[in-house]
This record gives structure tokens, sequence and C-alpha cells, in this order.
């Protein structure tokens, strides 16, 4: 594996296109080491949803910048089994975690309301992307699991794109299904509760059936990705 020097000094952030110039070549690993020569630790944000895909990359992290903050958006509307998954991958990581939640008057609204059923869409925005926005806002680049197999707008995605004012970066946009699980069966990472009961892709307990994949998120509805990921670049 290549070894690159470990500096206090950042060196300047190239643009866009530069900054893919230089990562996508590199092994999903080295790209995460570099990452941290172009940004501050401080201008680095990164969100865990604690999902299916979620343990090979936190696993990652935590080996190659272990003070690297998780952040948990924290619905309050997830399975009982992702908030145990979730302390179980912090024990077991030794992770930073941090809990951002909703405003807790909006939150109570959509929950008296159902507001999943009738208005999903608004129910994420109010529910994850609102409270992850000043997050957002103290940091220039986000960390993001995303994998270009998963979805049709996910394989168009490369390494860095511009969300807004943030940086998105993907280090493992161009790895496929079969070495996400010889990774997970080599490091012999801890699968989500859910998987064994059909559970391809797991969000919100009112939004997340069994489906193979991404199948059963918002089944039904004309909805593939919570607003966090807009599928707009």
């Amino acid at each position: 594996m290549t070894t690159y020097r470990n500096t206090k000094n950042q060196l300047p952030t190239p643009d866009l296109e530069t900054l893919n110039e230089i990562f996508t070549p590199l092994p999903f690993e080295d790209r995460i080491r570099v990452l941290y020569q172009h940004f501050r630790p401080r201008e680095v944000l990164f969100t865990s949803s604690f999902g299916t895909r979620s343990a090979f990359l936190l696993h990652l992290i935590s080996r190659i910048r272990p003070s690297q903050p998780v952040h948990f958006i924290d619905t309050t509307f997830h399975f009982p089994e992702t908030l145990a998954y979730k302390q179980q991958l912090a024990d077991q990581f030794g992770l930073n975690l941090i809990d951002v939640l909703p405003d807790s008057i909006q939150n109570r609204i959509t929950t008296e309301e159902e507001w999943w059923k009738k208005d999903p869409g608004t129910c994420c925005m109010v529910n994850k992307v609102l409270p992850l926005k000043p997050v957002k806002a103290r940091h220039k680049v986000w960390i993001s699991g995303l994998m270009a197999h998963q979805t049709d707008f996910r394989s168009q995605l490369r390494v860095f794109e511009k969300q807004g004012d943030i940086l998105k970066f993907h280090p493992l946009i161009d790895i496929d299904e079969g070495e996400f699980l010889y990774h997970m069966s080599y490091h012999n990472l801890p699968r989500h509760p859910l998987e064994d009961k059909g559970y391809g892709s797991i969000g919100c307990e009112h939004c997340t059936m069994q489906g193979e994949g991404r199948s059963g998120r918002w089944k039904g509805q004309a909805k593939t990705e919570c607003g966090l990921h807009p599928t707009e670049v």
C-alpha cells in the first residue's frame, strides 16, 4: 500500500476537477488518508446512518482517523435494532459519536400527524435535512459512503461532487458488491441485525420495508433518496 507523508500543514485545496484527478486513481483507503492532506480535520464532516452498508466505512475511518467525529441523525424514528447496532459499532470501533436531533416541536408534529404517510418528503426534510444544515455549514467536505452500484443516481457520481456550499467525498463510489462483501467478511465486520430478516437497506421504521437493495425504501412512493443526497448535483 502506498504510504503518504503525514504533515500538520494541509496543502492548498485544489478545485473540483483537480481533486477528482488526484483522488480517482487512488485505492479507497488511500483516498481517505490523502483527504486529510488537503483538508483540516475540523473541516471534515462524516455522517453515518448505521444501515446495512455502514460498518465498512466506519471501520475504515476508525483505523485511519480514529478521532474523526461521526454524526448520526437521530430522527427518533429509527428501528430499535439500528440503535442497538449503532452502539455495538461505537463500542467495537471506539467511535467519536455525535447525535444530531431535529427540532423537538417539529418532530412532535410529524409524529402526531404521521407525515411519513401523507408527505414523506417533508418528513425527511424536517427530521433529517434541516437538523444537519447548521452542521454542514461548519465544514468544507462531507465524507459519504455512497456506492455507484446502489442506484442509477449514485452510478453517475464521482469521487468528489459539489453539493451547494459543501464538497461531497465518495471514497467507496467505485467498489462493487463483491468487493464490499469480501471486505466485510475479511475483517469479520458485524452486519445489521435486520439483514437476516430481509431488509436490504434500512432507514426510518415507518418508511422501510423488506426488499433487496434499496427496493424497500419508501415503497410505493415516488421517492428514492431522503434529501441528504439530492438527485441533482
